[in-house]
């Protein structure tokens, strides 16, 4: 063998050197790519999530506006920013407004609580201890304020925290919006690149793939957040028409658990209210109505959270909330993604294809 030819040996550890520097600075240069990016990644996120939740309508829209995709995508985000500013401003004026009132009658000495009704020290367990409370909060607003001021001092840091961050999260989904027209502008560039990313990823089941994401989104954009505006509509015009002090606020409270699927708890406080300040009668039609707001997500749940989903529904649950439970509000949807995915691969490991699996369910 001529000495400058190296040896088979030789030959694959250099083979092998060479892809391992290859596979290292692919590494890399995906690692600085994420570093990058890593600050738009929320935003583009929701952009996919709102553009694939919404892509149904938009396509009636285009039709509607005989095929000029690009008008019916600014149209379709015009609309959606003005869904989350418009309320956003009148919400926050109502809220400035009303501590101004408050304020105003702090100084004035004048009365913002009303009495406790008689029936309050009856009540078992926080009756006493609610009833001298509300008792002396009714007398001499400031003083309670004295009272538990170091309490509330200790909160105001957290309370400033979670403003900034709704502030920052209503800034952050304008942007996505944004993000989401341009995608939906771009819907069949989007699609294909898509397509041939499941193809590259599952092969002759891409397409499936692809489709189980689509349908997974729009499932829990309908079953869980639709469900939840459904309800926090009806709750707010309950706390509107029963002339809840800060209305606004509540349904907004309630929103948010009701999106964590705890909106009951948000009612316990308004019920108790209203049956301790209004008329027998107007409390229990108010009682009935919260019962309705809070009993009507059984019914709808089940109509929406698996329309369109090529799963069972309770997979769909299970991976929303879980990934609630790790990830926040995203996670709603990246978990219920992730265990549909992974619920399809788990029946074709199973040697059966996913078609002839639910067939058989």
């Amino acid at each position: 063998m001529p000495a400058s030819q190296p040896a088979p040996g030789k030959e694959e550890i250099n083979r092998a050197l060479e892809a391992a520097i290859h596979i290292g600075l692919a590494f890399l240069l995906a690692a600085a790519c994420f570093l990058i990016l890593r600050p738009f990644l929320p935003m583009v996120t929701w952009g996919v999530i709102i553009a694939v939740a919404a892509y149904p309508a938009f396509r009636k829209l285009e039709t509607l506006l005989k095929g000029r995709g690009l008008f019916a995508a600014a149209l379709f985000s015009a609309v959606l920013l003005a869904i989350v500013i418009i309320p956003s401003i009148l919400l926050g004026s109502s809220l400035f407004s009303g501590m101004q009132a408050i304020g105003s009658q702090i100084k004035a000495g004048k009365a913002i609580i009303p009495p406790p009704p008689s029936g309050v020290q009856g009540w078992p367990l926080i009756g006493g201890p609610l009833n001298n409370l509300w008792t002396h909060a009714s007398q001499d607003l400031s003083q309670v304020f004295r009272q538990y001021l170091p309490q509330l001092k200790s909160a105001v840091p957290g309370v400033l925290s979670a403003s900034a961050g709704i502030g920052l999260t209503v800034l952050q989904l304008l942007i996505s919006i944004v993000i989401a027209g341009g995608m939906l502008a771009n819907a069949g560039p989007c699609h294909r690149a898509t397509r041939a990313l499941f193809t590259r990823l599952f092969d002759e089941q891409g397409p499936e793939f692809q489709a189980l994401v689509g349908n997974t989104i729009r499932s829990v954009t309908l079953g869980i957040v639709g469900v939840a505006v459904i309800q926090s509509v009806l709750a707010a015009i309950g706390f509107v028409l029963e002339g809840l002090p800060g209305a606004g606020l509540w349904s907004v409270i309630f929103l948010i658990a009701a999106v964590l699927q705890v909106g009951v708890i948000v009612l316990i406080p308004a019920v108790i209210y209203v049956f301790a300040t209004a008329s027998t009668t107007k409390a229990v039609i108010f009682l009935v109505w919260c019962l309705v707001v809070a009993l009507i997500d059984n019914v709808l749940k089940p109509l929406l959270l698996g329309r369109g989903a090529a799963v069972p529904i309770l997979v769909v649950f299970l991976g929303a909330i879980g990934g609630f439970a790790a990830m926040g509000i995203i996670g709603l949807f990246i978990g219920a993604i992730v265990l549909s995915v992974g619920y399809k691969l788990f029946l074709a490991w199973l040697g059966d294809s996913p078609a002839e699996q639910l067939a058989e369910q």
